[in-house]
């Protein structure tokens, strides 16, 4: 094997490639050492920090990263007790959140300790599916419409091709199928258990439109159409619901409101009239909230579900009304969530660690951690909505560092 410092030479000199290195070296941490060491002298920058970390990187370099030289760190907070009184998760909760947003934790905080004071938060899964939308191409609008009545006609044939490759993926429907010209734009959903399920779903697609094409004679001009829709924000997933469909409900008396939010159900019912609704309206949102990927983001990046996900999960709709005795009822309603506790990111120690910190780590959790997701977002949501109403905001992210 050559030594370290011919591999560098050699990559400063262009002779190999930075993915090549592991084949020059025993192990994966000679590799990551030998790739930094590199972008330290063609950057002249010392990579004392990232060079810095406890996870294994033998696994991660096999299932999460590729050209790896270390590792990023976020901070990790903790919020809670959060009480959920859910399906799934059932009791107080300590919910961790990564994030470098001064104020967010002690926001989140503060909606938990406004839920365990009246009662608890309930949550609900509404729906569960992963989707995959490949595009095909006909002869004409005709044999467009002619392949769609084939995929219909042939469910059960195309559902026995995809779920071949999976002991976990059942395809429940393709629908919507929309023809647009020769366009046909197939919606395959499936059921994935407690992975997130987009390459579950990927590959048992790809097995379903083989036969598809070998039946139909149909060109699958790619196997993502976009009506998936996979990691951008749409009306159709909205709508339709992906991921995990949750939502979470509670009934403030007014009094907490007025004590713990510092406001009254009618100012806070206001302001998610004319700022959740009517402005998010007014400027073509996809989503009418305030800030649901603050949450989710910081949810997502210290449990290891995939970071382009947040722009799904920050999609939902906050609704908040007056009762006839004056308390407050709110509630979050999040059609498209996709979430993992097994596979993926959450096998990294620090992604493991969290899911732990909930009892949400393994098969069998991850409709539990999806009320815990959604009984965080109200607290989230709530906090902020109380904190506009009172005129606080602001003096809150001066306070903690945010001015």
């Amino acid at each position: 094997m050559a030594d370290k410092r011919e591999i560098i030479d050699r990559l400063i000199n262009k002779d190999i490639k930075i993915h090549e290195i592991e084949k020059c070296v025993d192990s994966i941490d000679e590799a990551v050492e030998i790739r930094r060491k590199f972008v330290e002298e063609i950057s002249g920058t010392e990579l004392k920090e990232i060079s810095n970390y406890s996870i294994d990187m033998e696994p991660a370099s096999k299932k999460n990263i590729e050209n790896p030289i270390g590792t990023v760190q976020i901070p990790l907070g903790i919020t809670g007790p959060l009480k959920v009184n859910g399906d799934h998760a059932k009791g107080d909760f300590y919910v961790p959140l990564a994030t470098t947003e001064g104020a967010l934790v002690a926001s989140v905080n503060r909606g938990c300790s406004v839920i365990s004071e009246s009662g608890g938060v309930t949550t609900r899964i509404l729906d569960d599916k992963m989707t995959r939308a490949p595009v095909l191409k006909a002869k004409s609008v005709i044999g467009a419409l002619e392949i769609k009545a084939w995929i219909n006609e042939h469910f059960k044939d195309l559902k026995k091709a995809a779920e071949v490759t999976t002991r976990h993926g059942k395809l429940i429907k393709i629908d919507p199928i929309l023809v647009v010209g020769k366009y046909i734009y197939p919606r395959f959903v499936f059921t994935t258990g407690d992975s997130m399920g987009m390459n579950m779903v990927t590959i048992a697609t790809d097995s379903a439109l083989n036969l598809l094409t070998h039946k139909t004679g149909v060109h699958v001009v790619a196997l993502s159409g976009n009506v998936c829709v996979d990691k951008k924000p749409a009306s159709l997933n909205l709508i339709e619901g992906r991921g995990k469909s949750i939502t979470a409900e509670i009934v403030i008396p007014k009094n907490i409101v007025k004590n713990k939010l510092k406001s009254t159900p009618e100012a806070i019912v206001e302001v998610n009239t004319a700022k959740n609704l009517i402005g998010s309206a007014i400027s073509g949102s996809i989503g009418f909230n305030a800030q649901y990927a603050n949450m989710i983001g910081a949810m997502f990046l210290a449990t290891g579900q995939d970071e382009a996900h947040i722009v799904e999960g920050s999609m939902g709709i906050t609704t908040a009304m007056e009762e006839e005795n004056g308390d407050l009822y709110f509630a979050v309603t999040l059609p498209d969530v996709p979430l993992a506790t097994f596979g993926g990111g959450t096998s990294i120690e620090t992604a493991r660690e969290s899911l732990e910190i909930m009892d949400c780590y393994g098969n069998g959790k991850v409709h539990k951690f999806a009320e815990i997701v959604a009984g965080t977002v109200l607290a989230g949501e709530l906090s902020l909505m109380g904190a506009l109403a009172a005129g606080h905001l602001a003096r809150a992210h001066k306070d903690l560092g945010r001015a």
